[in-house]
């Protein structure tokens, strides 16, 4: 689609908006003069669409009252963009727990656009094809997702229902900080009342969830992300590590992610603080970094830095004339 075409109908979604826009402010909107807002408006009109002028210094368009717009108009860009988004949403396991949701919403898409670009779509989807895998994952209900992300919004406390790993089921108030999607699951991370401290819960564990009228604030240093990661982290893993990194805070947010641990400033360079499953592994981490570090916890991890250096150097060696 042509860029004067896909800004008319730009234009005609402000329009949609309601009420009356002024020529300066369309102009402005769209990154055209005032001139090019009134074509567009012309053509609008030989198109079919009812555009009211309003003469005078403060004047505009508006759509008449009670003109119904069809229910969907994209740019190639945008259908391209919204089919693409369902379907690595779908991949990706964003999608809810009606499984057909991502299927239904692709085909009420594909129905709405002309033939031939929804023919052009069809063609992108069944043939594209990718390099990582169907994710698994524990969908969360839609009711669930909406109602807590309103109450994260409105910053309203919710009581919910949530069923344990191991089956059991209680009832919880969550001021709910933020919801955070991660490896395949939807996590909600905020400060649990029964328990006094903050606590994050997964999704497709929580059911009936009710918005009260108790108001909180998040505090002002607290990540998400980081809670949800580390949360997941200090279940799973059962060796905690501290190295000094021999680089920059900067450089160290660069090459590491998040899910590794967190980062903090120390004198001789970068604090990380970590939990680890196999210390062998995280010895590996390390040495593929490339910077020089400091094991300050555990006296294991070092062992196991002085074993990988052995091995290392034992394959070095390897094949060489022990005389030269």
């Amino acid at each position: 689609m042509t860029r004067p075409t896909a800004r008319v109908l730009a234009m005609l979604e402000l329009l949609q908006a309601g009420g009356q826009r002024t020529v300066g402010e369309l102009a402005s909107r769209l990154g055209v003069d005032e001139r090019t807002v009134r074509r567009y408006a012309e053509h609008l009109a030989d198109l079919g669409v009812p555009v009211e002028a309003q003469r005078g210094r403060y004047g505009g368009y508006r759509l008449l009252p009670g003109y119904k717009l069809p229910p969907l108009m994209l740019t190639d860009d945008e259908a391209v963009a919204v089919a693409l988004g369902l379907s690595a949403a779908d991949r990706a396991g964003l999608a809810t727990t009606d499984p057909a949701a991502t299927a239904s919403a692709l085909a009420k898409v594909s129905r709405v656009l002309p033939r031939a670009l929804g023919e052009r779509l069809e063609s992108l989807l069944s043939t594209a094809q990718y390099t990582t895998p169907v994710r698994p994952t524990a969908p969360a209900g839609a009711d669930t997702l909406l109602d807590l992300a309103s109450a994260a919004r409105a910053r309203r406390t919710v009581a919910f229902t949530y069923t344990a790993w191991d089956g059991r089921e209680s009832r919880r108030e969550l001021d709910v900080y933020g919801l955070v999607f991660h490896s395949g699951r939807w996590y909600a991370s905020g400060y649990d009342h029964g328990r006094d401290a903050v606590r994050t819960f997964r999704l497709d564990r929580i059911a009936s969830v009710d918005q009260g009228d108790r108001s909180y604030e998040v505090p002002a240093d607290f990540d998400a992300r980081t809670q949800v990661v580390s949360g997941i982290a200090a279940v799973r893993w059962s060796h905690e590590v501290s190295v000094v990194l021999r680089t920059s805070l900067e450089e160290a947010g660069e090459r590491l992610p998040q899910s590794v641990g967190r980062l903090s400033e120390h004198a001789d360079g970068v604090l990380l603080e970590t939990r680890a499953e196999q210390l062998d592994g995280m010895a590996r981490m390390l040495a593929g970094l490339g910077w020089d570090f400091e094991v300050l916890a555990p006296h294991a991890l070092r062992d196991e830095v002085v074993s990988l250096s052995d091995r290392l150097r034992a394959s070095a060696l390897r094949g060489t004339d022990p005389r030269r």
